[in-house]
């Protein structure tokens, strides 16, 4: 697909105009700086896929790849994520940690929510938890519910890193009651540029820190911010792991290796690495 540098005036919805391209790339690409290219495609259906293509052929770190509209985008366990076109925030990131140890890379989708919690934070003025492995928490009316999620995954010799955040989508368009939106969060921008900019300028940051490091999240800051911005610690949680099994306990701990670490009685504290995890204790009473 051809990026997209087509002018606002195409579009007739103003409340959700394009991406200005060109004034990202300016902001954003910089010598010696970790992102190298930026294209911005008008739709697709997963810009995770797309990436995952082009780097079985070769890739440079740093390409980042926005789409205004995605029709097949992808989540965790293959769920669907889907939205109007320019209502969010559709995105994938190249990664090439190549000296990092490879046992420490399942760090990387939890690094990318710590970036992009704090990212937000500055850009959107919003409070965004993380929910463990990947979901981006933000409260409207007391209750927490999902904005956004982000995806990992192992492509050519490095890592595609994908993150679907809704923006301006508004109550009648949310996909599920559980779903929510920056807009709906009381966000005092919801300007997709500024959102874009301030996470990429923040992954950025904490993708330098992590790997000066050498991928020791504990070195690096990165598990101590994880584990302060987590919404699933402290909380009663359900996680349904590979093989049908389940598990219940108490989140106790984020662990070295980014697994979350449930007391489940009797003094006994499991570490999951994997899994769909339920709070059933969530902020306003609700399930997320």
């Amino acid at each position: 697909m051809t990026p997209s540098d087509t002018p606002q005036s195409r579009w007739s919805d103003l409340d959700r105009p394009p991406l200005n391209v060109p004034a990202l790339r300016r902001g954003l690409l910089r010598p010696g700086g970790l992102w190298t290219s930026l294209d911005v495609v008008e739709t697709t259906g997963s810009t995770n896929s797309d990436l995952a293509r082009r780097a079985a052929a070769g890739l440079d770190e740093g390409t980042v790849l926005v789409a205004e509209e995605q029709t097949a985008g992808r989540g965790r366990l293959d769920r669907t994520w889907t939205a109007p076109a320019r209502s969010g925030l559709f995105l994938s990131v190249y990664l090439k940690p190549g000296d990092i140890p490879a046992e420490r890379w399942g760090w990387l989708p939890l690094l990318t929510g710590v970036a992009a919690a704090t990212g937000l934070a500055k850009s959107a003025g919003v409070d965004t938890a993380l929910k463990w492995p990947n979901d981006l928490l933000v409260t409207v009316e007391g209750v927490e519910r999902k904005a956004g999620g982000i995806l990992a995954e192992r492509a050519g010799d490095g890592v595609v890193v994908g993150m679907g955040l809704n923006v301006s989508l508004r109550a009648d368009e949310l996909p599920a009651p559980t779903a929510a939106s920056l807009a709906l969060a009381g966000a005092v921008s919801t300007d997709r540029e500024t959102l874009l900019r301030g996470v990429l300028r923040s992954l950025e940051h904490w993708y330098g820190q992590w790997r000066a490091a050498d991928g020791d999240a504990a070195a690096s800051g990165l598990q101590e911010a994880y584990a302060a911005g987590c919404a699933t610690l402290g909380r009663t949680v359900r996680a349904q792991l590979p093989g049908d099994r389940t598990l219940t306990g108490e989140a106790v701990a984020i662990d070295g290796d980014g697994r979350l670490v449930l007391s489940t009685g009797n003094g006994l504290q499991e570490p999951v690495s994997a899994g769909d995890i339920v709070h059933l204790r969530g902020a306003g009473g609700g399930l997320v």
